[in-house]
């Protein structure tokens, strides 16, 4: 790979790459990563490369409904030094959201057709804000680009318009280079990238000490606000995990709102809105006069009013100068403080569900019982920022996963797929699979079937796209069913039911269960590739479990049962292969 000088990202990139044995698609997944702050790049990448053969010239495709994102990627990764990225691949783009968005599904390969239709079944149930169509590459940016970019912008608002709702969604084209993911790696590493001293007047503040940290309250013109943002746009929200979702005309839209608040009672504004807080490196201010005070700030990044400033500075015309905004600005001297911070003034946001854990009991009690698994560690909820999630060790166990596998196993591959924060949150689903019996070694189990099935996806993918003849019929169609959406999850589920099969004796608890031997999750994968050989190639006896391509509760409830009979009758055919993984189980 090209290494563009000074940059810092590519070494990340290149130990994210080799630890998960990944193609060069994963420029694509790492970017995802790093802007959207995620922590299983694995299992995404997993999820989100479509694979080589008939994929339209989509290389990544990503669903987030919990977050209300999808993203598009065309991927390149240059050997050497060149001036710019190709235009054409960009225009690729054009191809792949047409395809995805306005094809027939009949006329997609099946690999593409299940994603092509999540990606449509959630943007006509709202489930879907922002689109993002990235050109990801390790080059500098271009004009060329650019200009491709702003079609593929135009391609896609014109094919929402054909969806209920699809105007309420938000387009972003951009050339994702070597310079832009170098800005969302060095956001990762640091809270506060927007580093500049800014110097306002205010009518006043009221400042409050602790040990660790100072703030100041007041009020801000509105233009200043806008100002910034017209500067630094997305940058000045560094430590916002969710950044500016910008606006669309409806009434039940906020950002929406705050625009028409904006314009039609500027006036009314600071007691209409929450107002702001955020992280600053430093501040001062001077003695008050008679026109308030001026205040120096060094360094700022919102991580609460994103909305409300962006809102603010997309308003046409310039902002009146009556309006003002509640503002907080809070300088912490430690990383671990600043996390804090960030976090409880963005607990709104579901994505940081497992945090809200991380004290409890069970968790304390399994990180503790994970200090003594080999080559593992487990956060249990403690997810930490962006910072975190490119530093994280291969051997980490993300939390949201161990709670999807370990729901999968224990009887719910549906919240499991399409709801993993709900499982933190809700004190049912987390009580169902976070018990007084969830051990380590447990959970060991669980999620290393998770990570087999993940492992053989990714094999199959790079199979194909080295050379798509050479993919049996069998192979093809356990690539068509690992694309399904929710099929690992599915398949977990179906592994647990015929687990008393496998084993050949009953199982009076399944959270009992767990391999004899004390070893890393990442090493007992290749324990499961026997049963995974059995169970894939009957794969289609569980396409009732899907409905549009992704698994539903129903399909599940309906399919399930005749599986678990057909794979019984396999037991004698299997035996010597099933006595070999029984030997290696016990009930704890």
């Amino acid at each position: 790979m090209y290494l563009t000088p000074g940059q810092k990202w590519q070494a990340a990139y290149e130990t994210t790459k080799a630890n998960f044995g990944l193609d060069d698609d994963a420029i694509g997944v790492f970017a995802i990563q790093l802007r959207f702050n995620l922590d299983d790049i694995k299992t995404i990448a997993a999820e989100a490369i479509t694979g080589g053969g008939n994929d339209r010239k989509c290389d990544v495709l990503h669903i987030d409904k919990e977050m209300g994102v999808a993203v598009v990627a065309q991927c390149y990764v240059a050997q050497t030094k060149k001036v710019a990225a190709k235009a054409n691949k960009a225009a690729d783009l054009n191809t792949a959201v047409s395809w995805l968005l306005s094809a027939e599904i009949q006329t997609l390969d099946p690999l593409l057709a299940g994603r092509a239709q999540e990606l449509r079944d959630a943007i006509r149930a709202g489930d879907i804000k922002q689109i993002h169509c990235w050109y990801v590459h390790n080059l500098p940016h271009s004009e060329n680009v650019r200009k491709e970019l702003e079609t593929v912008e135009q391609t896609v608002r014109s094919a929402l318009s054909s969806y209920s709702g699809g105007s309420q969604v938000n387009v972003f084209a951009k050339e994702m280079g070597a310079d832009a993911i170098e800005t969302l790696y060095t956001k990762a590493e640091r809270a506060i990238i927007v580093t500049d001293t800014f110097e306002v007047q205010v009518p006043d503040v009221v400042e409050h000490k602790e040990a660790n940290w100072a703030s100041i309250s007041t009020f801000v013109p509105g233009k200043w606000l806008a100002d910034l943002y017209s500067r630094y746009e997305t940058d000045l929200f560094s430590a916002n995990l969710r950044g500016y979702l910008g606006s669309r005309s409806s009434d039940k839209n906020i950002n929406y709102g705050i625009k028409k608040t904006t314009v039609d009672e500027p006036e009314n504004f600071l007691v209409y809105n929450n107002g702001i807080t955020s992280l600053v490196l430093d501040y001062v201010y001077a003695k008050k006069t008679n026109k308030g005070r001026r205040l120096k700030i060094t360094g700022i990044s919102i991580v609460n009013g994103a909305q409300t400033t962006g809102s603010i500075a997309s308003t046409e015309g310039t902002v009146d100068e009556n309006l003002l905004v509640g503002v907080r600005f809070v300088k912490a001297d430690s990383d671990d403080l600043i996390e804090k911070i960030v976090k409880y003034n963005n607990s709104q946001n579901k994505l940081e569900a497992a945090d809200f854990r991380s004290n409890d009991a069970v968790q304390e009690r399994l990180r503790q019982e994970f200090s003594g698994v080999p080559d593992a560690e487990y956060e249990g909820g403690r997810r930490g920022g962006a910072s975190d999630a490119i530093r994280r060790s291969k051997y980490t166990l993300p939390s949201y996963t161990v709670g999807q596998s370990l729901a999968a196993f224990h009887g719910d591959p549906v919240v499991a797929y399409d709801k993993k924060s709900e499982i933190w949150i809700d004190d049912n689903n987390y009580g169902r699979v976070f018990t007084d019996r969830t051990s380590a070694r447990h959970i060991v189990f669980c999620f290393s079937i998770l990570e087999a099935i993940s492992n053989r996806r990714l094999r199959l993918i790079g199979k194909q796209k080295a050379d798509p003849s050479s993919l049996t019929t069998v192979e093809k169609n356990t690539l068509e069913f690992l694309n399904k959406k929710g099929s690992q999850f599915l398949l977990i589920y179906t592994v647990a039911q015929c687990l008393e099969t496998i084993i050949g004796r009953p199982i009076p608890n399944k959270f009992d269960v767990r391999f004899r031997i004390n070893r890393s999750p990442f090493k007992m994968t290749e324990e499961w590739d026997p049963i995974l050989d059995i169970m894939l190639p009957l794969c289609g006896q569980l396409e009732g479990a899907f409905t549009k391509g992704r698994v539903t509760t129903e399909g599940v409830k309906k399919t399930i049962p005749n599986f678990i009979g057909i794979f019984a009758s396999f037991a004698n055919l299997q035996q010597a292969t099933f006595n070999a993984f029984a030997a290696k189980v016990e009930f704890a």
